[in-house]
């Protein structure tokens, strides 16, 4: 596969990218596409089967399973940084090492069903939060020790409605180059 095909495969809606400046549009829009991420999602896989659910999104990649329990994680740990953001001065947040967690047993083989009611679940919890943070909230930062590198809550809001539009639309994708 040539080296653009599978960069567009790897990041089919792009590079998340920061706008500058943040306006409230933007911070809706991203709370609106968390708020409704868990059902959109629940209603696109819930009818594939094992077989389907052990296809790889792309030569080389996670399978459909392994991106839904990794979303689960991944947005599991992000409610935890606006957590830390919001009580602690700029925290270090504790990264993961994301390709080793979906290597795990439980992300090849537990059922989607576990991953979809607690992304449903975190998501309810972060979208309550978010829609109560003050323009004050949202300028508060955590570091991420990889690059030592700050993110504002605002810009955290914006690059989580990313990350999970780019794991739907790896899925997404594969359905329907599948034809499933």
């Amino acid at each position: 596969m040539e080296n653009d095909a599978l960069e567009q495969l790897r990041y089919p809606i792009g590079y998340y990218k920061i706008p500058n400046p943040i306006l409230a549009q933007n911070l809706q829009e991203w709370i609106s596409i968390l708020e409704h991420l868990p059902a959109r999602l629940e209603a696109m896989v819930k009818t594939l089967s094992n077989e389907q659910l052990g296809t790889p999104y792309r030569p080389g990649g996670w399978t459909v399973r392994q991106v839904i329990h990794h979303i689960s994680d991944s947005h599991h740990h992000s409610y935890i940084r606006f957590k830390w953001g919001l009580t602690e001065d700029n925290p270090t947040i504790k990264p993961y090492l994301e390709k080793e967690w979906a290597n795990l047993f439980d992300a090849k083989t537990a059922p989607i069903q576990m991953s979809l009611d607690h992304l449903s679940a975190v998501h309810a919890k972060l979208v309550y939060l978010l829609k109560g943070l003050s323009k004050e909230d949202l300028q508060k930062k955590f570091t991420h020790p990889e690059g030592n590198e700050e993110t504002t809550l605002a810009e955290n809001i914006g690059r989580y409605a990313w990350h999970g539009s780019h794991h739907f639309a790896h899925i997404e994708n594969l359905i329907k180059r599948e034809g499933w």
